[in-house]
């Protein structure tokens, strides 16, 4: 495999740095694992939580947003890592906003399914 264009600049940062951006990727993709095992548990282990149509459609959010986190997490990995080598100030990310919301919402429909099957 290629190495990327953006190892190639800048110089090496502190391996502590780079370590923690590493851990910090890891935790993304556990995060993404998460959801995506929450889809399929809800799908599988809780099929009278609400009707069929309503139940696909929280775990396929649930689905799309782990699927996104995953894919989306080597960028900012890289982004984090290329910005370290270059003594660039770290970029923001809107990512976590979209997942944060995204998350409460299928927690708080799920809390709420939950409310009303009792």
């Amino acid at each position: 495999m290629r190495e990327p264009a953006w190892r190639k600049t800048g110089s090496t940062p502190d391996y502590r740095f780079s370590m923690a951006n590493e851990r910090t990727f890891l935790a993304w993709v556990r995060t993404s694992l998460a959801l995506i095992a929450g889809a399929l548990a809800i799908d599988q282990l809780a099929p009278d939580i609400a009707p069929a149509p309503v139940r696909i459609a929280i775990c396929v959010v649930l689905a799309i947003i782990g699927a996104g986190l995953a894919s989306l997490s080597y960028r900012r990995w890289a982004r984090m890592e290329a910005a370290m080598r270059n003594n660039q100030e770290l970029p923001y990310s809107g990512l976590m906003l979209v997942m944060t919301v995204g998350v409460a919402i299928a927690a708080l429909t799920i809390a709420l399914l939950i409310f009303l099957a009792r």
